[in-house]
């Protein structure tokens, strides 16, 4: 595919589009969505952008510049309650009309399964969506026959990349340069500090996790440097941990409220930094933009971790087997530091 193709088909002028992304989850897969409504948006600037999520990332896309409206699809909820049950019935009814009351110049399934297809196939107007599956990536067969235009992508591909790829050879929009995430959180906490790190400690998979030990003599070191530790926390298990982590660190260690993903966003983005894990909320970190150290226990960050012509620098993955070592991610922390003054020293107004 050439960087900047335009698409076969005749598309409105000035950017006057109505487009709608199909993106059900799950977090960091949405998050590894999110640049391609600045892709389009610096293709088409007057263009409309609708979102279709599943309501528990909805507050993260609410935080999006350049999405007109987000469209929850409680997929989940109608499945786990019985889709034939009445009241179900009647919110898919909500949602089909609701789907269907803009004609969309493009819809683009960006997920690749078959429920997303379908609900691109739903809305009306041209779809788009992709033919073929990528290395580590769920891809349905269906999917590709219930769009209107099915998209060959790289296969050996970052997941970021993936998505913008095939909104580039959709929509004719460039991915020449570095993506661009859109956040924007809300007014930050009141009471957090530039000067605090967030170790993302939680992830739904424990072959994820990093040993509490690594995290206690990580956050020992980061104390000694002045940094304030904080912790976050989704239910119980994490909760537990949170504690008892911060409990071994000491000093000026703190554990988060569970907090609902928009108020997450909104804090995270008022601290100086996060490590974490292979997790939606370590994504969430990349895209605000944060000095950020992913953790990975397998070779896999190349497909969903940050990467040198991402971020230059800001962000970088650690991997290592069993997990990477303390003294690793130490060094990477000392190396998204030194990039983050760097950025800074650029950014600064020169005097006159």
């Amino acid at each position: 595919m050439n960087e900047g193709a335009r698409p076969h088909r005749a598309l409105p002028a000035a950017g006057a589009l109505r487009i709608l992304i199909v993106k059900l989850s799950s977090l960091g897969d949405v998050v590894h969505a999110l640049p391609v409504v600045a892709d389009l948006r610096a293709a088409y600037p007057r263009a409309l952008i609708d979102w279709v999520v599943e309501p528990a990332f909805a507050p993260l896309l609410r935080r999006v510049d350049g999405i007109a409206e987000v469209i929850d699809c409680p997929l989940r909820r109608w499945t786990k309650a019985g889709v034939w049950k009445a009241s179900v019935v009647r919110e898919m009814r909500a949602f089909v009309a609701r789907l269907r009351r803009e004609r969309y110049d493009a819809i683009v399934d960006l997920q690749g399964l078959t429920k997303s297809a379908v609900i691109a196939r739903l809305a009306r107007g041209r779809s788009y969506g992709l033919a073929n599956r990528t290395d580590g990536a769920s891809h349905e067969a269906p999917a590709r026959w219930l769009v209107s235009k099915a998209i060959r992508v790289e296969p050996h591909s970052h997941a970021l990349d993936r998505s913008r790829e095939l909104v580039a050879a959709a929509l004719g929009t460039r991915i020449d340069s570095p993506p661009s995430y859109g956040l924007a959180p809300r007014a930050p906490a009141a009471g957090e500090r530039p000067r605090s790190v967030v170790l993302i400690h939680g992830t739904s998979r424990a072959d994820k996790l990093w040993p509490e030990a690594s995290w206690i003599e990580l956050g020992r070191r980061l104390a000694d440097e002045g940094w304030a530790v904080v912790l976050p926390q989704a239910g119980s298990d994490e909760g537990k941990r949170a504690r008892a982590i911060a409990a071994a660190i000491g000093g000026d260690c703190t554990v988060w409220p569970a907090l609902e993903l928009g108020a997450f966003v909104d804090r995270l983005a008022a601290t100086g930094g996060a490590i974490g894990v292979d997790s939606g909320p370590s994504h969430i970190a990349v895209a605000l933009g944060l000095p950020h150290v992913q953790l990975y226990n397998f070779p896999t960050s190349w497909r969903t971790g940050p990467q040198p012509r991402h971020s230059a620098g800001l962000q970088v993955s650690v991997e290592g087997e069993p997990a990477p070592t303390v003294a690793a991610v130490w060094a990477a922390w000392k190396s998204v530091q030194s990039a983050a003054r760097v950025a800074a020293a650029r950014a600064a107004p020169k005097p006159p």
